[in-house]
């Protein structure tokens, strides 16, 4: 919970840093800053610590989602935002499936400290590659720079649109945090072995590979509202054998399904995002918005848990929180703006 609530801090400071020293610099900053925080958790020594150092790693991280979807989006042909916002996005079911493999595999092993420790591998390759491989964005420098804006001056003259992405944004991070974050504690009550919940992570997160590419790719064909409100409709079916099945191969069809959707849905975000930000506050817009989403719904996971607690029911404690966000979710974007295929420079 305090990870996800100061996340929304990380995106504000980085993101005007990024609108102000450009992408680029403050990317690798923010890689640098949450991989030595990953890697401090492992070495605290009791529960007032874990708290602090996974504050900060939340203020580390927050930045990079806003960062790297506006260096991407601002770089790639305007046609190409649809794929490429899905592949961006899939990076998170990326790492996340390694970290299932990693804590598979090791956690018997090595423990969560041990784990942690595997925080200090993104600053070890992704900092170098940024450094140099990737180029700054050239909206950045011919655009961006000199018509930069103040965020407040921004946010207070697109008020209205300000409103509706934090909105919107909360109920995309229900989506996906309430469909992901408390189902290890339901596998651990079924007495599933870190080994066998380890594989279905790895299967739900190649579901949700396949979701960003596929959904996202549609989004450019079908448009950016239209293909997200099809999703969130779609994930619904998916619930009863993710939340209520009691049989292994149900669950890992069910997980699955539900996470080809969710982070279908999710992955039209980068591109939908940017496209509706106001010029000069790319850079801290869409990280901002996204990550005050985080903040308002950083209270699932304990929601969940009291849901558990009142009910009696792992089952219905998983499935409320995605049904009513789908719900939500295809309701706020029907009646919302869109912005596909705008040229960002104007």
């Amino acid at each position: 919970t305090l990870t996800l609530a100061f996340r929304a801090l990380g995106a504000f400071i980085f993101g005007r840093l990024a609108d102000r020293y450009g992408r680029r610099p403050i990317l690798m900053l923010n890689i640098a800053i949450y991989s030595i925080f990953s890697a401090s958790t492992a070495f605290v020594p009791d529960l007032t610590s874990f708290f602090i150092v996974r504050s900060l790693f939340g203020i580390g991280m927050g930045g990079v989602w806003g960062i790297g979807a506006s260096l991407s989006m601002e770089t790639i042909n305007p046609k190409s935002r649809g794929v490429v916002s899905g592949l961006l996005q899939s990076g998170y079911c990326s790492g996340y499936l390694i970290a299932a493999a990693i804590y598979g595999l090791t956690f018997a092993h090595v423990g969560w400290r041990g784990l942690f420790l595997v925080g200090l591998l993104p600053s070890l390759f992704l900092i170098p590659y940024v450094w140099y491989a990737v180029e700054e964005s050239p909206l950045y420098k011919d655009v961006v720079k000199p018509k930069a804006v103040s965020i407040f001056t921004a946010l207070r003259q697109n008020w209205q649109l300000s409103v509706y992405c934090i909105v919107m944004m909360t109920v995309f991070n229900h989506f996906s945090h309430g469909s992901q974050d408390f189902y290890p504690n339901y596998m651990q009550f079924r007495g599933f072995t870190p080994a066998l919940l380890g594989t279905i992570a790895i299967c739900y997160n190649i579901g949700g590979i396949l979701g960003c590419w596929i959904v996202a790719s549609l989004s450019q064909i079908y448009g950016r509202r239209r293909t997200m409100i099809t999703a969130a409709l779609l994930a619904i079916p998916t619930i009863i054998p993710f939340a209520f099945s009691d049989q292994v191969a149900f669950i890992i069809i069910g997980t699955i399904g539900i996470n080809f959707f969710v982070q279908g849905c999710w992955s039209v975000m980068p591109a939908h995002l940017n496209e509706l930000a106001p010029a000069g506050t790319r850079g801290t817009f869409p990280g901002t918005v996204y990550q005050l989403g985080n903040l308002f719904a950083s209270g699932c996971l304990p929601m969940q848990i009291w849901v558990q607690e009142y009910s009696g029911s792992y089952g219905i404690a998983l499935a409320s929180v995605p049904f009513a966000a789908a719900l939500l979710i295809a309701l706020l974007l029907w009646k919302g703006p869109e912005a596909h295929g705008v040229e960002m420079k104007h």
